[in-house]
This record gives structure tokens, sequence and C-alpha cells, in this order.
């Protein structure tokens, strides 16, 4: 089985390292590339070659510099490329105004970012559980959409 690709869009270092660890301590082979803000994340997956692969989940903090994580959402959900990839909505906010916001713009999950270690462990099993053996991930190869 291949790792899974996650591009996880957190400019906190501390929640990267979180985040790794969590996922590290519950096995789940993952290759993560961190991008510090939303306009990193934009053009990471935007231009791409067409022979690389995107990746398999979207991490997403919204507080973020430079292009909040609604607009990188918003961007990402209208491209007929890389709307397909699911985008979990992580962030320490738990406004109800930015969950519904998410979910209008077509997050595929809202989880309000933890406060001690082992909550990351609780998100990182049901990344697990639910993302690798509930669901089928699409494809990572970038594809034409059919017409109609």
């Amino acid at each position: 089985m291949r790792a899974l690709s996650i591009l996880l869009v957190e400019d906190n270092p501390g929640d990267v390292r979180l985040i790794r660890e969590a996922f590290k301590e519950v096995r789940i082979e993952a290759d993560i590339e961190v991008a510090e803000d939303g306009e990193a994340a934009l053009a990471r997956l935007t231009h791409l070659p067409e022979a690389l692969e995107l990746p398999d989940m979207i991490i997403l903090d919204l507080n973020l510099p430079k292009m909040d994580g609604h607009q990188v959402l918003l961007e990402l959900k209208m491209d007929v490329h890389l709307r397909r990839i699911p985008i979990v909505v992580l962030s320490s906010s738990r406004d109800p105004k930015d969950i519904v916001a998410s979910y209008n713009n077509y997050a595929n999950c809202y989880i309000p970012k933890p406060l001690a270690f082992e909550d990351y462990l609780s998100v990182a099993k049901g990344i697990q559980e639910f993302w690798l053996r509930v669901v089928s991930l699409p494809n990572r190869t970038r594809w034409a959409p059919a017409a109609g």
C-alpha cells in the first residue's frame, strides 16, 4: 500500500509538528507536504506539471497569512481539476459562521483543532478510520472531466 499524500496548509509550526507526530503515533503512513499560507498552497496545486500527482487529501487551516482558508477552499472547489481532492478543515475556530461557511464552500469535513496531543491522536485515528478504511479516495492523477 502506498503512503497517503497530504498537503497540510498550516502556518503554525507547533501544529504541524503535532499533526505529524499524531499520524506517526497511530501508524498512518503519510507523505505530508506543508504549505505555510494560502497562496503557497494554491501555487503548489495550480502550477503542478501534468506528470506530478495531486495529493490524496488537503488538511486546511482557516486562519492563514496572505490568503485565508475560506478563500483557498473556494478557489480549490471552483477548479475542475482540483475540486475532487478531499479537504479536511482543521481550525481553531469554533465559530458557527466559520463552520457553515466551510461547508457552503464544499469542505468535506470540519474538525475543531484539538487543544491537547491526545486529542490530535483522536483526530488522526478518525482520519485513518474514515478516509483510509471506509471511503475510496479518487485517483491522484490529473484528469479532464467528462462533457455534460
